[in-house]
């Protein structure tokens, strides 16, 4: 049996598990969205490769799952927008803009609409997979859920450090003003453009941006390796949870990586779903405190959805109260991770110890979990 029937069959238990009401044949185009219109490439593939891919496609289902199926179109695009304007850094890119451009009326999510768009008609990859999606199903509706799902791991994939969506906006200033600009550019707006740069030998500038085969290759390489990282620190994890925390700890993670809800996990491990909350807590308590302090403390805190960029795994309105509430230094602390600076950045620019850094930035996770512990459970 090859590979991608393999993978097939997987999907489609899953699928008939987690989907199952979902009419069958929406559930055979998901599985054809996940598995992609190359299913030879998989056995060319060796065993590292093959295992970040279906981690990959793992990542992509739990994406669709989570916010989009299911969901009406006017709403599930509003969640992609708002979930792509909750990046600090794109916010403050746009917010530089607007404020030295003409139209000073515009807002961050106006801006954003229009750079989704231009990406959607003229990006090459993401016009292959509405291609592949139309082949996948001929709902519609189903056809929307999926190109927002594609849209939102798309936009996220990390280049050089930074969500591949900011390279995109610098290459919308470049198409959108090409007649130049009639002030004169704060260092800010320097930086933003300098992502385009000139060539002796060209007629005009070369936008960085332009070279498409080069950046799809940059998106695929940086989320290889992330997945192949976050894949060696998962081992890790579960091993040091099973030896030192409980058996039960590693497999409720190993279940969470899967993308099952608590109340699914609840089922698996025949437990009370309080005393799986309760597991949650511990294992995020050893997370940040103990393992995430001797390897990578951004990778194991994403896959418990507490990573700074995850608001702390708080609700949207818990997350707006729990900023508020704290202090001006917090906040810049917060603002500063969410822009995905790291320990030793920060500690730089602030002139203080990694180990203080990393002793706040622990500080700002526990109270986030005690904050959302205070909260009534409906919230």
């Amino acid at each position: 049996m090859s590979r991608a029937e393999e993978l097939r069959q997987h999907w489609q238990a899953r699928l008939a598990a987690e989907a199952s009401d979902q009419a069958a044949a929406a559930q055979h185009s998901i599985v054809s969205w996940l598995i992609g219109d190359d299913a030879e490439r998989f056995d060319a593939m060796t065993p590292e490769q093959f295992q970040v891919t279906q981690q990959a496609m793992d990542y992509r289902f739990r994406i669709l799952q989570q916010r989009y199926l299911k969901v009406p179109r006017d709403l599930a695009y509003r969640k992609l927008m708002q979930r792509l304007s909750s990046l600090s850094l794109i916010r403050s890119k746009v917010r530089t803009w607007v404020s030295l451009s003409r139209d000073r009326q515009r807002t961050v999510m106006d801006v954003l609409q229009e750079v989704i768009q231009e990406l959607i008609q003229s990006d090459r990859y993401i016009q292959q997979q509405i291609s592949w999606i139309s082949q996948c199903t001929p709902s519609m509706r189903l056809r929307d859920t999926l190109l927002l799902s594609t849209l939102e791991e798309y936009c996220l994939r990390p280049i050089r450090n930074q969500p591949l969506l900011i390279y995109r906006f610098v290459n919308y200033l470049r198409r959108a003003h090409r007649g130049g600009m009639t002030q004169v550019p704060t260092g800010d707006l320097i930086r933003i453009v300098s992502e385009e740069i000139s060539s002796d030998e060209t007629d005009g500038s070369l936008s960085l941006l332009d070279l498409q085969a080069q950046t799809d290759y940059q998106a695929q390489q940086a989320y290889e390796e992330q997945q192949t990282a976050r894949s060696t620190v998962m081992q890790e994890f579960v091993t040091y949870l099973h030896d030192t925390v409980d058996p039960l700890a590693a497999r409720w993670l190993e279940l969470h990586v899967m993308g099952k809800s608590q109340e699914a996990i609840a089922r698996e491990l025949d437990l009370p779903i309080k005393q799986v909350y309760r597991l949650r807590e511990k294992i995020s308590y050893h997370a940040k405190n103990v393992f995430a302090s001797k390897v990578e403390p951004t990778l194991t805190s994403s896959w418990l959805g507490t990573t700074a960029e995850q608001n702390f795994g708080l609700s949207i309105a818990l997350w707006e109260r729990f900023y508020d509430s704290r202090t001006e230094s917090q906040r810049d602390m917060i603002q500063l991770l969410k822009a995905g600076s790291t320990t030793e950045d920060i500690a730089r620019e602030r002139n203080i110890k990694v180990n203080q850094v990393k002793n706040e930035c622990s500080k700002l996770y526990l109270e986030a979990y005690e904050f959302r512990n205070a909260e009534p459970s409906g919230d």
